[in-house]
């Protein structure tokens, strides 16, 4: 019997499980460093499923947080919430990919493998090279973003404003909405333009993407050689990328500030310029980033439901933002328009896609879609709330945003139980259906179940 054990061979752990494994492991080990009395605050005590809320909501980048991070976690508390953020940006993978490579080493097969299923990348080809663009890229902006902070919190703070700095501008670039300035998130500085800028810059480029980076380096390089249009250089995942975030965003801020125009309770008592302000970042924050510089709870019905939306969508693939992806949202839209104008073809900027991107778009917009549903159901069932505050918090969860209606520090156990299993679904879920797609096989034409028409709208 021993020898039959001994010599049956382990199967392996398949890179989807490696990768939803990684996560559960860094978010138990925060959860317990967090759980240290070295991390929080003199007089102040934290159960664990607060301590588990807040590693999860870290490593998962979202921002919604049952404590006061500024008033309960100390020094040592917000290293590990901010290690905790760099790594869900980045993700375990690509971290520990980037110390191999920083030792000159050459990356494994399979740990290639994962950083192109990690990073949902359609190549391994020039990975090494990759991972150190990815690193040294983010580092540098995450530099210049704290560098840019302490221009304002340092004269206001002393040096406890190069800590807010350094941690504010990890947070804000991995699109995490988690910060240790006051308790009411950016609120304080709603019509500061320096941090409004600043934090706008550093969501947008999280959430653009790194290949979106390495594409429009690659136009402006071929620019000062080539002067055609750069527009028409990009390809057609940076194209779809661009055109997407600037619509979203601007054509959010646009029906921010006209929903809000006249709201006392948010943008209704200021002058235009800081309307026009503060309406730009609440379009950019719902963004999965999470910060806010108004009250969630004292919007509009109709900013609620279009912030709902926002954050549904997220940001772009291959970067730190959440949500179902401006891309996910182009294909179907594409797809949609191609079935009810009747053509063979789904097409986008000439260019046409194939069945597999639609299916997986598919794929992708409906798990994330169910995985919002079970949890506004269940979290309706536990928490006496308003609904639209409920649907706010989890899409929020969902999306990895951290936007909330003031509900948050309000759940219940089971609340808090539900939006942490969201929080990981939200974040692992498109990663797992893009790997899935990545490696299906083509179905076989030799075998087919027999087929029968059915009545669909």
């Amino acid at each position: 019997m021993s020898n039959r054990i001994k010599n049956r061979k382990i199967k392996p752990l398949s890179t989807t499980q490696l990768i939803l494994l990684s996560f559960v492991a860094v978010i138990l080990v925060g959860s317990l460093l967090l759980c240290l009395p070295i991390s929080t605050k003199a007089g102040v005590s934290v159960s664990y499923v607060d301590a588990l809320f807040t590693a999860t909501t870290a490593t998962c980048v979202t921002g919604l947080v049952t404590l006061p991070t500024v008033s309960t976690w100390s020094v040592f508390g917000q290293i590990v919430i901010l290690v905790l953020i760099q790594i869900g940006g980045l993700g375990i993978i690509t971290v520990l990919s980037g110390i191999t490579v920083a030792m000159a080493k050459r990356l494994k097969l399979r740990d290639s493998r994962l950083i192109g299923d990690a990073f949902n990348l359609n190549s391994l080809e020039g990975l090494n090279k990759f991972i150190k663009k990815v690193i040294i890229g983010t580092l540098a902006v995450e530099g210049t973003g704290a560098l840019l902070y302490m221009t304002v919190f340092v004269p206001q703070l002393g040096a406890r404003g190069i800590w807010v700095s350094v941690f504010t501008s990890v947070s804000a670039f991995c699109n995490a909405g988690i910060d240790i300035i006051a308790t009411d998130s950016l609120c304080s500085y709603s019509t500061n333009t320096a941090i409004n800028l600043i934090t706008c810059a550093l969501i947008i480029l999280g959430g653009l993407g790194y290949i979106v980076w390495w594409d429009v380096l690659r136009v402006i390089k071929s620019y000062r050689t080539q002067k055609l249009k750069c527009f028409k250089m990009l390809t057609l995942h940076t194209k779809i990328v661009l055109s997407a975030t600037a619509l979203l965003i601007f054509g959010g801020a646009i029906l921010i500030f006209v929903f809000e125009y006249s709201n006392p309770q948010t943008i209704g008592n200021m002058s235009l310029y800081n309307k026009i302000q503060v309406s730009f970042f609440q379009s950019v924050t719902t963004r999965t980033a999470g910060f806010a510089s108004i009250p969630q709870e004292n919007l509009t019905n109709a900013s609620a439901f279009l912030s709902i939306m926002l954050m549904f969508i997220g940001g772009s693939p291959v970067g730190t933002a959440g949500g179902i992806k401006t891309v996910t949202v182009a294909v179907l839209i594409c797809t949609a328009y191609a079935l009810i104008t009747n053509k063979n073809e789904v097409s986008v900027f000439n260019r046409s896609l194939s069945v597999k991107i639609a299916r997986k778009a598919v794929a992708v917009g409906v798990a994330s879609f169910s995985i919002m549903f079970i949890s506004t159901v269940l979290l309706s069932a536990v928490m006496d709330a308003p609904a639209l505050d409920i649907l706010y918090e989890t899409v929020s969860a969902t999306a990895t945003v951290g936007l909330t209606r003031n509900l948050t520090p309000f759940l219940n156990l089971w609340g808090k139980l539900i939006i942490i299993v969201t929080m990981y679904l939200g974040r692992i879920g498109p990663i797992s259906l893009a790997i899935a797609f990545s490696y299906s096989k083509e179905a076989s034409n030799s075998i087919k179940n027999p087929v029968e028409e059915i009545s669909v709208g």
